[in-house]
């Protein structure tokens, strides 16, 4: 750790460590709130109750599902060259993603809060040799409290926001002290690279997206076939991903679309799947009839909305919805990841705000890979013209297809620049055991 820090990391050190007894209350509300896991909160101050494995450990860190995503194939190449992998993330969604998502033998943890005192014993048990911390996950006690541990630092799939890198800007010394504890930051785009150096990281290098690398999601094909069958050739579309203020613009779209599609089936793929039943009850109130997933109902005939509040079902959804809009992108919140539908051949629709994936849409608008919309009714119009119209559909998907794969390599890049560092902890495992 650096022996000086600027006052306000200093002060933030202070604070947060004052901070800590009160931890029971900041996680009990959570708790109630249900963004903390019942039987876990010990994981939240640092307390574990898995054994460290032998061998050196390498940590992933990210903040939550899109970054675990991200970088499942990274973990799974580690874990195939045969090292041990901890994964950490905050929240319970990523947890359940990462049972269902990452390699048998994976171990994932709660990050600590970020508190010195939990942190120190988070390090303290499982001796990582190696942190890769996903995108912009940066918390400063947890950068500072692994660097003073002389445990290499890389930030992997690493992104700045533009509206971030404006405000770190407020703050140089504070960015530029973090970032420097930083080995090596390996960005999505060369915007990101530039905004990371400009901010202070001393080795910067752009690799690309590995989001663009992720394979297709899976699907349990029992449930793929039972859905299949409820839906008995309806039409289907399907909003995925989405947020508050986002599903009424979908509602209502299925609403004008009606007339032209008596059989239109929407899918509602909430991102934060405990909104389901009160998405159920804003389409009932425009009029339309839903139902909810969780419960374990299917779609019948008489169901115009299925708000599918479920986790790790989106595979299925995506392999029978020829038509996706990607959630997050008609409010501000940036937008969700396209790629996954693309790769099992949906056309794609999204918003105007997209600065979470602002290279990939831009890419694919472009081309012609995706159509933006901007309001409910634009929404509508794109929706039917692609239902009706086949040709223009498959051009569209095609044109997504081979956008993604000119711009995919992120994750063989990424592992040749932390190879160097992989091969350290061989040359030590080889010399502990010789």
């Amino acid at each position: 750790m650096a022996k000086r820090l600027p006052a306000t990391l200093a002060a933030y050190r202070r604070i947060a460590a004052a901070a800590a007894p009160l931890a029971p209350f900041v996680l009990s509300h959570r708790l109630n709130r249900g963004k903390e896991h019942p039987t876990r909160l010990a994981e939240r101050r640092g307390e574990a109750a898995l054994t460290r494995p032998n061998g050196p450990l390498v940590w992933v860190h990210g903040a939550s599902v899109g970054e675990m995503l991200s970088a499942a194939q990274l973990i799974a190449r580690l874990h195939d060259e045969g090292f041990p992998v901890l994964v950490t993330s905050g929240t319970v969604t990523s947890a359940v993603l990462a049972q269902q998502r990452l390699p048998a033998g994976t171990i994932h943890q709660f990050v600590p809060l970020d508190s010195p005192p939990f942190i120190a014993r988070f390090l303290d048990h499982w001796r990582p040799n190696l942190a890769l911390f996903v995108e912009s996950d940066l918390w400063p006690n947890l950068i500072l409290e692994t660097a003073g541990r002389r445990i290499p630092i890389i930030v992997v799939n690493g992104r700045i926001s533009e509206r971030s890198f404006n405000r770190w800007r407020y703050v140089p010394g504070t960015i530029a002290a973090l970032l420097k504890q930083l080995d090596l930051c390996l960005t999505q785009s060369q915007a990101d690279a530039d905004r990371y150096a400009q901010l202070g990281a001393p080795l910067v290098s752009m690799t690309g997206n590995l989001k663009l690398d992720v394979p297709a999601p899976p699907f349990d094909p029992r449930k793929l076939e039972e859905l299949k069958q409820a839906l008995d050739g309806r039409t289907v579309f399907a909003a995925a991903s989405t947020h508050p203020g986002e599903e009424a613009a979908v509602i209502e779209a299925h609403r004008r679309l009606r007339a032209t599609f008596p059989q239109l089936l929407t899918i509602l793929v909430p991102r934060h799947p405990e909104r389901g039943t009160g998405l159920a009850e804003i389409a009932s109130a425009a009029g339309l009839t839903a139902t909810i997933r969780s419960r374990g109902n299917l779609p019948d005939r008489s169901i115009d909305i299925y708000v599918a509040d479920t986790m790790g079902e989106l595979g299925s959804i995506y392999r029978l919805a020829p038509v996706v809009f990607m959630g997050g992108s008609l409010i501000g919140h940036g937008g969700q990841n396209p790629i996954e539908p693309i790769k099992l051949g949906a056309a794609i629709l999204h918003g105007p705000h997209v600065w979470n994936f602002s290279e990939i849409y831009s890419a694919l608008d472009e081309a012609q890979g995706a159509y933006e919309v901007t309001d409910a009714g634009r929404l509508a119009v794109r929706i039917g013209s692609l239902l009706k119209d086949a040709a223009e559909r498959n051009r569209l998907v095609t044109a997504g297809k081979a956008t993604v794969a000119a711009l995919g390599g992120a994750l063989d890049r990424t592992l040749a620049a932390i190879e160097p560092y992989l091969m350290q902890l061989r040359i030590e495992q080889r010399q502990a055991d010789a």
